[in-house]
């Protein structure tokens, strides 16, 4: 039996972990989840779930898909599980704890002193598994939690702070964890300014037709060739195939390969996104297609709503950095080294991000360096002694903090975004307007820059058997309504495909697919005025 540990990412999109032999440090395996697993597309969706509903409801959820994790990283393995570490955002590391979050729920000190709310410690932490009685993991076994800097600046912004490099740059430089919800780091100087933003899901892949995290299968980047364009998809090994080479305007394959597409993953749609603009294929906010659709390999398609999702997300990052940038009191154009982390952050073709503006548009130099989160998770599980260091180095660390919701720069500039992407704003008037609001001055991008890839992948050591991928995650909740007639309405319109008819009397509902109080139009479809969200959501604890 040999001994091993567990190393956990609790991401906004989706969980991923993996299995460490903790004897010669390698790895034995890795496993993510397709979703993750609370209604909801963005931090602020699972944030109202834990509020509505209650962090144990929250929490129950988490766990029943971490378990998932466990027990097919386990499966068929001799080993015995010494060490969890698990690393992720404030918001995540809460529910997973089942402990207090109004204190991120509502800001500003005095707002929290009229609620009676005292923030918990967000401090390292060390458990033993009987701490978890539902996790499974050995009653003697250690549950390690790295640090938060700052309640708001937590444990994955620690991770991105220490693993990318950025503390080590002299020059201006920006560190960004591209996903659901973006953690982006300014350093200017000695002086470090952090911000965080629900940037929505399009970067992971999700909200986008046929879209889906990185896993085998998916589209991940596009390579013009003669008249097409290759469809490049990832593998097994998650490193990227050659696909179809097909004309994005009409879908013609022009080269067939073997090699066929299941989805579109975020980089795949950063892609997408930046082959139209160049092409003329998408004038903001319209595809120009006779079908108003860019077409892919295996009748894959990307059309205007994904355009408008694509959009948002990358015009809250870009909103970001430059709310950073006015807090710095520098342009954008000043910052002159870009470092980008997580699943997008390393598989995205760097130049396509600041081609469509996901990275400052005049850096020097570029370092893709792979899943800070999940790395950081790895070094506690392998050194439990960090942990006494990771609390000294939060402690260090004189980072402050945007509270992107509370600042006036976010708001004008996520403004001229929108108008943008959705509604077609020329660049010159985004330009003027910019200057207006008085927001940091932004150029277009140039190509005088240098990229380094660090790791291949953002997971870049996957263990002999590749990436599992666990499609049906967490918890299926089973309901007979009062008053339904079984019109079927709630299921037919459900956006996501939550909803089922289980062939009793009751509907099922996926609660990794539901889109949460964002959404609600189950409630809004229902005729009988039957269906209530968090009515339903109470069964699971029955």
């Amino acid at each position: 039996m040999r001994k091993a540990g567990i190393a956990l990412d609790l991401g906004t999109s989706g969980f991923r972990g993996q299995l460490i032999d903790l004897v010669d440090r390698r790895v034995i395996a890795t496993a993510i989840t397709a979703r993750h697993p609370l209604p909801g597309a963005n931090v602020i969706d699972h944030l109202n779930f834990a509020l509505e509903s209650g962090t144990a409801a929250a929490q129950k959820i988490m766990i029943a898909a971490i378990n998932q994790l466990i027990d097919l990283l386990v499966a068929g393995r001799e080993t015995k599980v010494e060490r969890l570490a698990v690393c992720g955002n404030p918001i995540q590391l809460s529910l997973f704890e089942n402990m207090e979050i109004r204190d991120l729920a509502f800001t500003g000190e005095r707002k929290q002193q009229l609620l009676g709310l005292i923030p918990p410690n967000r401090g390292s932490k060390e458990y033993k598994g009987e701490h978890f009685p539902e996790l499974h993991v050995p009653c003697g076994s250690l549950v390690l939690l790295p640090p938060a800097v700052k309640h708001e600046i937590g444990a994955d912004a620690l991770a991105l702070l220490l693993l990318s490099g950025i503390l080590e740059q002299e020059k201006i430089s920006l560190a960004t964890d591209y996903g659901t919800n973006a953690e982006i780091a300014l350093k200017v100087g000695d002086k470090i300014i952090t911000g965080s933003c629900a940037a929505g899901p399009a970067l992971e892949g999700q909200h986008i037709h046929r879209g889906m995290l990185a896993a085998p299968g998916a589209i991940t980047d596009l390579l013009p060739q003669g008249n097409g364009d290759r469809c490049l998809i990832l593998d097994e090994k998650m490193m990227p195939a050659e696909g179809d080479i097909v004309r994005l305007d009409t879908g013609a394959v022009l080269t067939r390969s073997r090699t066929r597409a299941k989805g579109i993953t975020g980089t795949g749609v950063i892609a997408v996104v930046s082959r139209g603009l160049e092409t003329g294929l998408i004038k903001l906010p319209r595809i120009n297609s006779p079908s108003t659709y860019i077409r892919l390999a295996d009748e894959l398609r990307f059309g205007e709503d994904d355009l408008a999702e694509a959009g948002k997300a990358i015009g809250a990052i870009r909103a970001g950095y430059l709310t950073l940038a006015a807090e710095a009191g520098i342009n954008a154009d000043d910052i002159e080294v870009a470092f980008m982390a997580g699943a997008s952050g390393t598989f995205v073709d760097a130049l396509k991000a600041m081609h469509v503006g996901l990275v400052p548009p005049r850096v020097r130099e570029i370092y893709q360096v792979g899943n800070t989160s999940l790395n950081l998770a790895r070094m506690l599980v392998e050194e439990p002694q960090l942990l006494a260091f990771l609390e000294e180095k939060a402690k260090e660390l004189r980072a402050n903090h945007c509270m992107f919701g509370n600042s006036k720069v976010f708001e004008k500039a996520y403004l001229l975004e929108i108008s943008y992407w959705t509604e077609g704003l020329p660049w010159e008037d985004y330009v003027k307007f910019s200057a207006m609001y008085h927001l940091p001055s932004i150029s277009l991008p140039w190509n005088q820059v240098q990229v380094t890839r660090k790791v291949l992948r953002d997971i870049d050591d996957t263990g002999p058997g590749g990436i599992q991928s666990i499609e049906k995650v967490g918890i299926e909740i089973h309901k007979e309504i009062a008053g339904c007639s079984r019109c079927g309405k709630c299921v037919e319109e459900c956006p996501e495909g939550a909803l089922s008819f289980d062939g009793q009397l009751a509907i099922a509902m996926s609660m990794d697919r539901c889109s949460g109080t964002a959404c609600r139009r189950c409630e809004h479809l229902c005729p009988e005025k039957a269906f209530h969200l968090p009515a339903f959501w109470l069964e699971i604890f029955r």
